[in-house]
């Protein structure tokens, strides 16, 4: 075998060993996703308020009262949960690539919780509230576009 193809076999073996090694980390983020949201004092809060968020629209004025009310666990929820630009001193900035992936998988779940959730809205509602570029927010467009393709089991919860 040449040094040359030798060099490229090697290379994507790395590239497949990263590209696994982001796969498998997505999956351990999955399986923990929110689950601070099942404890105190996020549990009882969340009980309460959920219903009353699916009834109206995201970033409404009603939904950002409830989200005042809501503060204690969403306090909690941002320190312990890094797919919320929240939980950063900077935002989304910074965030890394995994955190973003995450919340755009949040985000796309969060919408049908809501009657009239829409991710395309909510993305433009997000870059507004979280000041990111429009070259970002294309690239969540691009990539919920990708999902929605995908065959991806999921639930509107029940009204």
């Amino acid at each position: 075998m040449s040094e040359s193809k030798f060099k490229t076999l090697r290379h994507m073996e790395a590239v497949r060993n990263f590209m696994t090694a982001f796969a498998v980390a997505l999956l351990d983020r999955a399986q923990a996703h929110d689950q601070s949201k099942l404890q105190s004092p996020e549990a009882e809060i969340f009980e309460e308020y959920t219903p009353k968020l699916r009834q109206c629209s995201y970033d409404s004025e009603e939904y950002r009262g409830y989200l005042k009310e809501m503060q204690v666990a969403l306090d909690h929820h941002y320190a312990k949960n890094r797919h919320h630009p929240e939980h950063f001193k900077n935002g989304i900035r910074d965030m890394n690539l995994f955190d973003i992936v995450e919340m755009v998988c949040d985000w796309k779940a969060a919408t049908l919780r809501h009657n009239d959730g829409n991710i395309l809205k909510s993305l433009a509602q997000n870059q507004e509230r979280f000041g990111f570029s429009d070259e970002l927010k294309q690239i969540m467009q691009n990539t919920v576009e990708v999902l929605e393709q995908m065959d991806v089991p999921h639930h509107a919860e029940e009204s």
